[in-house]
């Protein structure tokens, strides 16, 4: 099975290529950029979604889609 993270080119929201340096979103599945990995912290509700997901690592779940991201 192939992983989509390794071979996304360009970043899920702004589109700017990724040149290698990728991160996943706390809120679905998203592959960013590192300038929009700084934006998405800057939410009002990461720090749900970062508590959301280290409650289903918890629980087993490595594969957790996120809390899902709602626009602003």
């Amino acid at each position: 099975m192939r992983d989509r993270f390794f071979e996304v080119e360009n970043c899920d929201r702004c589109g700017k290529p990724l040149n290698g340096c990728r991160i996943q979103s706390m809120y679905n599945h998203d592959v960013l950029c590192m300038d929009c990995k700084d934006k998405e912290t800057q939410r009002e509700d990461y720090s749900k979604a970062v508590e959301a997901d280290h409650a289903e690592i918890k629980r087993g779940n490595y594969n957790f889609a996120g809390i899902g991201l709602k626009k602003r």
